[in-house]
């Protein structure tokens, strides 16, 4: 039996107001096998950002376990890399530096960390904008460097908060293609979080599906579609089918 990447086991979380008590979360269980991408869906508030602070270790469940390689997560570490909904380059840093900040910020040594940079900035195609600033970059353009800034300490698990919520329509399918493509290079475990039920189904292995608070998992999906996948996978009466699928949780 492999040992998954992530497991929530029971999670719970209680958020403490000044009005009182919000429960974000409730008995969640989720099980992301090594290799695995997994996309989350639900509606606004129903506690997919709370489930992936807990797999980031920002916050800890109220009751249950998170663990990560059958290790209880306890605190921020290397294993895990966040993309969240803005890249939050910093702007007096050039490309090539922005994808540096990790292992300045962690001391690694700098030399294979270099090397490192500049072979994830090929993965995601920005090599010749290595001494760009952000400023000078498209969206889409900043978004992959966060991308790459993400794989730099070649994390076990990547978690990605609607990480193309903000972009346009055609640049977030082009995005959308061009994820798809790193992580069949990378071969990474993923917990994708979107409102989007075409670019969940396109992306994930697995769909799984969330509540309104307190989020709990109702239901999941097998994609049933091989890879790679690619323009003409929309019109898929696979793909088609499974949207609909989804599609009946939020109607």
């Amino acid at each position: 039996m492999s040992t998954s990447a992530f497991h929530a086991e029971s999670v719970s979380v209680r958020y403490r107001t000044r009005t009182g008590t919000i429960d974000a979360l409730l008995d969640v269980d989720l099980r992301i096998e090594a290799g695995e991408f997994v996309a989350l869906l639900g509606p606004s508030g129903c506690g997919k950002s709370t489930l992936l602070k807990v797999a980031a270790a920002l916050i800890a469940p109220t009751s249950g376990r998170a663990s990560l390689g059958g290790a209880a997560l306890t605190k921020p570490g290397r294993q895990v890399g966040v993309a969240f909904q803005k890249p939050n380059l910093l702007p007096w840093r050039n490309v090539f530096d922005n994808v540096l900040l990790p292992a300045r910020t962690l001391g690694l040594p700098m030399e294979p960390a270099q090397a490192r940079a500049r072979e994830l900035l090929t993965l995601v195609g920005l090599d010749a904008f290595a001494h760009n600033y952000p400023a000078e970059l498209s969206g889409g353009m900043q978004q992959r460097v966060g991308i790459a800034r993400m794989l730099l300490r070649d994390p076990e698990l990547l978690l990605m908060d609607e990480p193309f919520a903000a972009l346009d329509a055609l640049t977030r399918e082009r995005l959308t293609l061009e994820l798809q493509r790193i992580w069949l290079a990378q071969r990474k475990s993923v917990l994708f979080i979107t409102h989007s039920i075409p670019e969940a189904v396109f992306l994930a292995d697995r769909v799984v599906v969330m509540s309104a608070r307190p989020g709990r998992i109702v239901d999941e999906l097998v994609v049933p579609i091989a890879r790679a996948r690619d323009a003409h996978t929309l019109s898929s009466t696979a793909f088609v089918d499974a949207c609909a699928y989804l599609r009946r949780h939020f109607q």
